[in-house]
């Protein structure tokens, strides 16, 4: 994944320290009195250009993500607010080198150098300072994309549902995960991923938050990130009721959260009725989280609809020391049935190798 990859990102004050130990070290293999401090100003430009650019080429292009992570760091922390103190952190690195290396041809030039090494420290930690909210804000962003967690590029069952239905039991029960369990709504505050290995490939799990019924304009961070996982990643959406409504919602308006998730999604939606040790729901399959009836016989209906995994091609491995098989001619189309002539292609000169002429001073057994 890509955020994994992110480094962290420092604050100025972190910048500055560090930039200025690196220009100290340049500064010291002077001998000149005048050249150092030039040295030291240009060093600082440069040291702080570097490391703001190594902030931003930490970070991917979020247009080229695909849409489950996009979608997720635009919730969370929206893309143009990203992009915009990326942008800050990129002014900065352009202009922190660009004064460095002016103020230290004026140092060349100055009577005395020691005030222009002052005034070029002050102008670029000035710099740096402006942006120390963005890279604080940068750094929040990279400590919370960086633990988003990996979905893989296989065959994909989002758990759906309202809050306290059952649905981190039930991943529980079918895949490696271990999401927390609890008996309050809103128990799983992110999406998780848990996995099943199969005979042949490996399909994943993927437990979402619960969705209330209300407006999309009106549902939080955590319901949004639900609805980008359906959308994005999922093959087969598993919606678990509670008929027992001991969730706390009663059936008619999980039964309408139902239909408008059937109506968001373009892929099979399975749906289940969950707590039959408490209530059995007519006309859907059932099951219980808590005893596990039921729980292989709705995971075998989600393996239905699962296509089956590609067939490798074999590759034959070609001996290089058997011989090439000749392919047989094609018989010639323009023989004339009633010429008992054939035409004769000529053939064509062996060119024959000259021998070796002996060499100077060799006798002919030496060659």
């Amino acid at each position: 994944m890509e955020f994994e990859k992110m480094p962290t990102v420092p604050t100025a004050d972190e910048i500055l320290d560090r930039s200025f130990r690196r220009a100290a070290k340049k500064m010291k293999e002077k001998t000149n009195k005048e050249r150092a401090n030039e040295e030291f100003v240009r060093a600082v430009g440069a040291a702080v250009h570097d490391r703001l650019v190594y902030i931003i080429r930490g970070f991917p292009e979020f247009d080229k993500l695909p849409p489950f992570y996009r979608e997720l760091a635009d919730i969370l922390y929206g893309i143009e607010k990203i992009k915009m103190s990326l942008g800050a952190v990129g002014w900065a690195a352009k202009h922190t080198k660009m004064i460095g290396n002016q103020l230290a041809v004026q140092s060349r030039k100055a009577a005395d150098t020691l005030i222009v090494r002052k005034r070029a420290v002050a102008r670029l930690a000035s710099m740096v300072h402006q942006i120390d909210k963005d890279l604080h804000f940068l750094n929040e962003v990279r400590n919370v994309l960086r633990h988003l967690p990996n979905v893989e590029d296989a065959f994909t069952i989002v758990i759906a549902g309202y809050p306290n239905v059952g649905k981190s039991s039930f991943i529980k029960r079918v895949s490696s995960a271990a999401p927390e369990v609890a008996a309050y709504p809103f128990t799983t505050k992110g999406i998780i991923i848990g996995h099943r290995d199969l005979p042949r490939e490996r399909i994943q799990f993927v437990d979402t938050p619960g969705i209330l019924d209300r407006p999309a304009e009106e549902r939080n961070q955590i319901e949004r990130q639900a609805l980008s996982a359906m959308m994005n990643v999922a093959d087969v959406v598993l919606f678990i009721l509670d008929p027992s409504e001991h969730c706390g919602y009663p059936m008619k308006v999980q039964l309408h959260l139902r239909d408008e998730v059937k109506g968001m999604v373009n892929v099979p939606m399975i749906v289940v009725a969950n707590k039959s040790d408490i209530m059995a729901a007519e006309g859907y399959m059932t099951m219980s989280t808590q005893s596990g009836d039921g729980v292989e016989a709705v995971l075998a209906e989600i393996l239905v609809h699962k296509p089956e995994p590609a067939e490798r091609k074999r590759r034959v491995a070609v001996d290089i020391r058997t011989p090439l098989r000749l392919e047989p001619e094609d018989p010639d189309m323009d023989d004339d049935a009633d010429s008992d002539e054939k035409v004769k292609k000529p053939k064509k000169k062996r060119l024959h190798r000259k021998p070796r002429t002996t060499r100077a001073g060799m006798t002919p057994e030496l060659i």
